[in-house]
């Protein structure tokens, strides 16, 4: 059904239905995570660099709509309501916030197994024709490709690294607070952990600025965030 790579992020309140998501697409050969709650999968989403999400709107911590929201401040990764709510004005809702799909309960397994396999089709294919190439000092980003390189060499970033520059390169010029920093690429349960963030943008900076004891595009604000600068 699927390529062993493929990561997906169930999230929803019912214990029962996770399970049942999570075992059919896990023998389909996925690697599925669980959420109950919103906070939870948003956090899921961020750490196991999710490829897909599949979340109810009704969780106990909040709207599944506001869930959507959140995600698509940070990535493009597909997402599938699977709801019992049924009006059209949900839909609506969902969709208008950046869903990419609806399936009400109760569903169909190989519905939402086909819809999955579309999705994650045109991730892989369509939705990355025509992604811009980002330039700053000698980088240049790839983001289709995922792909870096300063001057001629191909930079290579860790997870974390690629999320965190990701960030910045969609907000080129405006600074970023470290909480949303955090949240980004951490997810919303690590806000507070800032000293992971100073690693890494040491990190970022060693590996893609000309001298990273003064750098000159990924510039501190000083007790604020940070934001890249000269880009092009």
């Amino acid at each position: 059904m699927s390529d062993p790579t493929v990561t997906v992020v169930v999230i929803d309140a019912d214990k029962a239905i996770r399970r049942f998501i999570h075992t059919n697409l896990e023998a389909a050969g996925m690697s599925v995570f669980d959420a109950q709650t919103g906070a939870q999968g948003l956090a899921q989403a961020a750490t196991r660099l999710a490829d897909l999400v599949i979340i109810d709107l009704s969780l106990p911590d909040m709207d599944g709509i506001e869930v959507i929201r959140e995600l698509r401040g940070w990535s493009a990764m597909p997402v599938i309501v699977l709801s019992a709510r049924s009006r059209e004005e949900d839909k609506v809702a969902a969709l208008d916030a950046g869903a990419d799909d609806y399936l009400t309960k109760p569903f169909g397994l190989p519905e939402l197994g086909a819809r999955i396999r579309a999705h994650l089709r045109r991730q892989v294919g369509g939705d990355r024709v025509g992604v811009p190439q980002i330039q700053f000092g000698l980088v240049t980003i790839d983001l289709g490709e995922r792909r870096v390189v300063r001057g001629s060499r191909i930079v290579h970033l860790s997870p974390t690294e690629y999320r965190l520059l990701s960030a910045l390169v969609r907000h080129p010029g405006r600074v970023l607070t470290h909480e949303q920093l955090l949240g980004e690429v951490w997810g919303p349960l690590q806000t507070d952990n800032h000293h992971y963030l100073r690693i890494y943008m040491g990190h970022l900076r060693h590996k893609l600025e000309r001298d990273p004891a003064h750098p000159e595009h990924i510039v501190t604000e000083a007790g604020v965030g940070y934001r890249l600068v000269g880009v092009r």
